[in-house]
């Protein structure tokens, strides 16, 4: 380790050094990153606090003993120990929105972030989500890191939000979100099983993210997907026991004139045959399009 700090001095040094020891090291990616490259560039990027998205104009900078010693040490820590990179420096990003991580929770790579930032901040606002201003009431299910529920908070600034989560410990890393956010006096959080805690309650939009992830590529996980909680993983044999029950409960507890956003990986043939007479609208992502489907509460038969 010495004989690298002492070697290697600059950004650029520390990020080639990194991408060789990636790909020897046949690592993998998708907690925010698809590349040794990019996955390289975000764990020394975020580690020495600088933004994300700008490694260029800091490529040839000299780095200090302090950083280089930090750097060493992170880039062997995500070859020998596998864990992501956001789990090395604490910290993740949606649509360039910080929040904490630990490995309570998975790290966020949320398509609904995506959508709610597209559709919200483009010039024509949205054809299907409500008008921000009069949601009055949300709720994000399967909350985890909480990162839906403040941007649920920041979307609709009139909404009183519920998150909900079966893991108390991933809700210890909601709270930690909603502080950093200041949005602890508009997010209520409940720890119990999707709808259980929130009996009697209606909302004008519900958004979820629940584990969806089949039991056979469950079994194929490579270490990084394995380093986070298999509950916020586990959909069940097929992927989709959670959504099943999600749809089949999310009449009760929506207003009319709301909807429903749901994201739910690949399954979108099996739900289509299973509920022939739901009104699927499927929405497209930089990635993905058919991962995400918006329900509104006339198609649930809310009325």
């Amino acid at each position: 380790m010495d004989d690298i700090t002492r070697d290697l001095v600059t950004l650029r040094d520390y990020w080639r050094y990194a991408i060789s020891r990636f790909n020897k090291a046949d690592l993998s990616y998708g907690h925010g990153t698809s590349t040794a490259g990019d996955d390289a560039a975000f764990l020394l990027l975020d580690s020495l606090d600088l933004p994300i998205d700008a490694l260029d104009p800091f490529l040839d900078a000299r780095l200090l003993p302090s950083e280089r010693k930090l750097l060493a040490e992170r880039i062997e820590t995500r070859v020998t120990t596998r864990k992501p990179s956001a789990y090395l420096t604490g910290r993740s990003y949606i649509q360039g929105v910080r929040f904490h991580v630990d490995e309570r929770v998975i790290v966020p790579r949320s398509h609904i972030g995506e959508i709610l930032f597209r559709e919200y901040l483009g010039e024509l606002g949205s054809s299907f989500l409500p008008d921000p201003m009069a949601v009055e009431s949300a709720v994000d299910i399967c909350t985890g890191s909480g990162c839906l529920a403040v941007l649920a908070a920041k979307f609709f600034p009139q909404a009183e939000v519920d998150a909900v989560d079966l893991s108390g410990d991933a809700l210890e890393v909601a709270k930690l979100n909603l502080a950093e956010h200041e949005v602890e006096q508009q997010v209520s959080l409940h720890e119990g099983d999707l709808f259980a805690p929130l009996a009697g309650r209606t909302y004008d939009l519900i958004i979820t993210n629940p584990p969806y992830v089949d039991h056979e590529a469950l079994d194929g996980y490579p270490p990084e997907y394995r380093a986070e909680p298999r509950l916020a993983h586990d959909g069940g044999v097929d992927g989709l026991d959670l959504v099943r029950r999600i749809l089949d409960e999310a009449a009760a507890h929506l207003n009319p004139g709301g909807g429903m956003i749901c994201e739910i990986g690949s399954g979108r043939e099996i739900l289509e045959e299973e509920y022939p007479h739901l009104d699927f609208v499927w929405l497209e992502t930089a990635s993905s399009q058919d991962a995400v489907f918006w329900l509104s509460a006339e198609a649930l038969g809310v009325e």
